[in-house]
């Protein structure tokens, strides 16, 4: 299996649609000054491929995580494998603003349907706050759903209020089954 490389810092990922304009920047160069921008558009024309190659293998070896290289992830290398992982089982994701999310990490859309998701990578047992974030979040995005994802357990008290709020708490080895789901 493929190991995947954990950085410290939390890179962010390239912006492709950046790399297609910049590309096309360069294009329309080539076509109205030749001779100065030949050199240039061969030099970006590879970086752009080494740009997106770095994304793919980025992106699939994420996919391929297991639960023991998910427990070493930090937090925002966790809320990247569950973007892979859910784009992976079909929904549109959209990422959250790190900080001031209103309580939501994920954005998921499928069928017209609307989850918010709140990400615990912990190593105890994830506790009532998680749960009460995310049930604040539900109305902000207009949520159909609301979902707490962990590598770890939930508290009894983030159980009970996750049952009393319709909650989906997705634990350890509900985590696990995701992941055997999702598309090789």
């Amino acid at each position: 299996m493929t190991k995947l490389k954990l950085n410290k810092k939390s890179a962010k990922s390239t912006d492709t649609s950046a790399i297609f304009i910049f590309g096309f920047v360069m294009l329309w160069g080539v076509f109205t000054s030749p001779e100065v921008f030949i050199v240039p558009f061969i030099i970006s024309l590879f970086v752009v491929c080494f740009l997106l190659y770095v994304k793919f293998k980025k992106h699939s070896a994420l996919r391929k995580s297991n639960i023991e290289q998910i427990d070493i992830m930090n937090g925002v290398q966790f809320e990247e494998y569950l973007t892979e992982l859910f784009k992976s089982l079909g929904y549109r994701v959209k990422n959250t603003p790190r900080s001031g999310d209103y309580g939501a990490d994920l954005i998921l859309r499928k069928n017209r349907q609307t989850i918010a998701v709140q990400a615990k990578r912990y190593k105890g047992r994830v506790g009532i706050s998680a749960v009460q974030e995310i049930i604040g979040a539900q109305k902000y995005y207009n949520a159909d759903d609301i979902w707490v994802v962990t590598n770890s357990y939930y508290s009894k008290s983030a159980i009970n209020l996750g049952a009393v709020n319709n909650v989906r708490l997705i634990d350890r080895e509900g985590l696990i089954k995701l992941s055997q789901r999702r598309l090789r």
